[in-house]
């Protein structure tokens, strides 16, 4: 409510933030749905760790993508990696298919990867609408120009949303490269709960 509250045009549902995120519960989106009006993308994620899962856990996610579409969600935000962190492309795609007729994003497990760039056409041959990255680095900020070269190279097939520690503080350096959006939890130092004031200045910033 506080980024609804604060002006966010799209929200990404999860629970268990201390840990990463995790698949909200049906209850809590049904709960959300019934609530807010604007676009609610739900994050496909068993569990806190690693992103690479077993066949038990892709049918979980299987299963949670399922549930998100039944209940109305717009969008799903998943990932999925190898043991040797390369695209798990056979589960990425059973995914996908539970998965048709959503926004589906690809998140921050593709900083994880060996090589990101890379992944980038297989990621768009997949089906995926979007990347959520910091550009392979630590934050955003220090990924900006792997963004901005990705964002020219390939945005016109895939949207590449920048996120991880972006404030308002340092937006303005993220503004003028065309990205379609940006993602922030808005939340302050040391906390785990979005604040209102932090998306309503992202939001004041980006307009």
């Amino acid at each position: 409510m506080a980024a609804i509250k604060g002006g966010a045009n799209r929200i990404e549902l999860c629970e268990d933030l201390s840990i990463g995120g995790v698949t909200p519960t049906t209850e809590l989106l049904k709960h959300v749905l019934d609530e807010i009006r604007i676009e609610t993308h739900v994050l496909i994620r068993p569990r806190g760790g690693d992103f690479c899962y077993s066949a038990e856990e892709v049918l979980i996610m299987i299963d949670s993508i399922e549930m998100a579409k039944k209940a109305g969600a717009t969008g799903v935000v998943f990932g999925a990696l190898t043991a040797s962190n390369q695209l798990d492309v056979k589960s990425l795609k059973q995914m996908l298919l539970a998965a048709q007729g959503m926004d589906c994003s690809f998140h921050k497990a593709f900083d994880e990867l060996k090589s990101p760039e890379t992944a980038i056409n297989p990621l768009i041959l997949l089906g995926f609408k979007r990347i959520l990255t910091s550009g392979g680095k630590a934050t955003a900020l220090k990924g900006l120009p792997e963004l901005i070269k990705w964002n020219q190279t390939y945005g016109q097939r895939i949207e590449i949303m920048p996120g991880g520690g972006i404030r308002p503080e340092n937006i303005q350096d993220f503004l003028g490269h065309n990205f379609k959006s940006i993602h922030s939890a808005a939340i302050p130092k040391n906390e785990l709960e979005t604040d209102m004031k932090i998306v309503a200045s992202l939001k004041e910033s980006a307009s």
